[in-house]
């Protein structure tokens, strides 16, 4: 059973968790829609995202349970997030946070899950969250309501982020190209972010599983020493439990500072 474990750690790799499949194939016009495994496990963590806060909504009472309790202090932790960081403005906001944190956040947590034992690889555990364009898409977003808002508010004035208030002339063709420049990497440096965290942490915790499985595999004193990689897998994976929480909040909290620019620009 442990030459087995072995072989298909040997014939996976660590990068091979991270190919997007079909699932089911479809095709429109020329292009390929299929429905793969990252859209599965994006459509379960919204899955279990509304069933988990239909349960703690569906018998609000004053004296909160468990569930309804958990789903309040979220709640509340997103909405502090948002008041501290961009003001009375931010209300307008919430929605969009609190959205994005809660399904970066089960993204995270659904793709530190183990696989079925014997389950198809399409039908894996699949972190969505590192892969790159999805990242990017939700940084994305985030730039493209930080634009409209920026310029439906303020107008022109939006355009004092990249030239602040007091900044001598003479420095503007310096910091005024710096400032543009900065402004266009934020959904770069927003999406990578995440992307890098995520994909590395997993690929750290392929590489321990397989010298786990590698000295096992090899039996007499090198099983012993099996332990060693053992324990550092679950370093590891404890670890990436408080960085898939972590990079939630710092993807939302960047996402609250850009909007904060959006809603004071005119102040700068």
């Amino acid at each position: 059973m442990i030459d087995a474990a072995f072989r298909s750690f040997q014939a996976a790799g660590p990068m091979e968790q991270f190919e997007i499949l079909p699932i089911v194939e479809l095709t429109f016009g020329g292009l390929d829609i299929s429905f793969t495994n990252s859209a599965l496990w994006m459509t379960i963590g919204v899955g279990l995202i509304v069933a988990f806060f239909y349960a703690a909504t569906r018998r609000r009472t004053l004296i909160p349970g468990r569930t309804q309790s958990i789903a309040e202090i979220l709640h509340e932790f997103v909405a502090n997030l948002v008041r501290d960081t961009i003001g009375h403005d931010g209300k307008k906001f919430f929605p969009y946070v609190f959205t994005l944190f809660i399904f970066i956040l089960v993204a995270n947590y659904v793709g530190l899950l183990p696989s079925i034992p014997g389950a198809p690889h399409e039908l894996h555990t699949f972190t969505t969250t590192s892969h790159i364009i999805v990242t990017f898409a939700l940084a994305m977003v985030t730039i493209t309501i930080v634009l409209i808002y920026g310029f439906a508010k303020n107008g022109l004035k939006f355009l004092k982020l990249f030239a602040p208030s007091g900044l001598p002339i003479w420095l503007m063709p310096i910091l005024v190209p710096i400032e543009i420049i900065s402004f266009l990497s934020r959904p770069i440096s927003l999406g990578v972010r995440l992307f890098a965290n995520m994909l590395a942490g997993h690929i750290i915790l392929k590489l321990f599983a397989g010298f786990v499985i590698a000295l096992l595999g090899a039996g007499g004193f090198a099983s012993v020493l099996a332990i060693a990689p053992f324990l550092g897998s679950v370093a590891i994976f404890l670890l990436e439990f408080l960085v898939a929480a972590l990079q939630a909040y710092v993807f939302a909290i960047l996402t609250c500072i850009y909007l904060s620019d959006a809603a004071h620009a005119a102040e700068h």
